[in-house]
């Protein structure tokens, strides 16, 4: 898509701290971290959201998550991480390309927010 911004990260015109890519997904730092580890990742192909998807985008939406764990292992905070969908506005999505938050690093509480 040619407005997306993570569109234009995953191509490279924006840059990005990028930390993991394969041929599905891209991973890359929060420029507004809320814990030490916060990170971005994201299906390269194109995906509104969570609410636009549909059962063909099962592996990508899974995809991400196995890589969000993957980067958790190798940032060594398995004892406690958390991987967040926003879904719409009123959740904070600001961006519209699904992507999933890792965050860690710390204590989470809960109810989150």
């Amino acid at each position: 898509m040619n407005d997306c911004l993570f569109c234009k990260i995953v191509s490279g015109e924006i840059p990005s701290n990028k930390i993991y890519e394969d041929e599905h997904t891209f991973a890359f730092e929060d420029i507004d971290p809320k814990a030490p580890t916060h990170v971005l990742v994201i299906p390269k192909k194109h995906l509104s959201g969570l609410k636009e998807a549909t059962a063909s985008d099962a592996e990508i939406i899974g995809r991400c998550h196995l890589t969000a764990a993957q980067i958790a292992r190798q940032r060594k905070i398995e004892d406690g991480y958390r991987t967040v969908l926003n879904v719409g506005p009123k959740s904070g999505q600001s961006v519209f390309h699904l992507h999933v938050h890792l965050l860690g690093g710390r204590d989470l509480r809960w109810p989150p927010g």
